[in-house]
């Protein structure tokens, strides 16, 4: 390359220095690239391994051993966090036990134990009674002591439908529903209640 008073020579060594720069920088860009690659995958593996450590699998199930009862357990391996419940006879939504004994016996005042299931956190491997039938003098009612009530209850405790909604630790939320002829859970979004329809206990 030569200028009016000037000349400048590029050497074959300084043209192989500069080829040797451009190497440099295309593989220091995709030691880059390759390393924010495997940041981000040990990142979605490590995020997986965690999910699967706190994963909840709840399960609803109705028995007549010994006695007729409603319960949920805790399959998974984390805690379920209940977010909102709700149950439907034939269909219709009821707001607590005793409107469902109505719908299911008829009319009349009804006896039962259970415990609540509306923002309960289950345990990993934790089962719980939501609910259990009594006689009319408060024993339980047992296959036994088997009369009209035990017989009506354990023909019709299949028309109760259980729709629940909860949550793992890590916000993460599904829906168990679960009737006479299905169990299944899929993936929600969210666990928005509706008020109309919300169980109460």
């Amino acid at each position: 390359m030569e200028f009016p008073g000037f000349r400048i020579t590029v050497s074959p060594s300084s043209k192989k220095r500069a080829h040797i720069s451009r190497y440099e920088t295309i593989i220091a860009t995709l030691v880059g690239v390759s390393a924010v690659f495997v940041s981000g995958y040990a990142a979605y593996v490590q995020r997986q391994q965690v999910r699967a450590a706190v994963w909840p699998i709840l399960q609803y199930d109705t028995s007549d051993e010994q006695m007729i009862r409603f319960s949920r357990h805790n399959k998974g391996f984390g805690p379920a966090v209940i977010r909102h419940v709700t149950i439907r006879v034939d269909g219709h939504p009821v707001r607590n036990w005793n409107e469902a004994f109505q719908r299911l016996v008829g009319p009349g005042k009804y006896k039962f134990s259970g415990s609540s299931m509306k923002g309960h956190v289950l345990s990993a491997g934790e089962g719980m009674d939501v609910l259990v039938p009594h006689n009319p003098d408060g024993t339980q009612l047992k296959i036994e002591t088997a009369g009209p009530l035990w017989s009506r209850l354990n023909k019709d405790r299949y028309r109760v439908e259980v729709e629940i909604c909860y949550c793992s630790t890590l916000g993460e939320c599904w829906t168990l529903r679960s009737d006479s002829k299905t169990n299944s859970t899929t993936e929600a979004s969210s666990c928005d209640a509706d008020p109309a329809t919300a169980f109460q206990q």
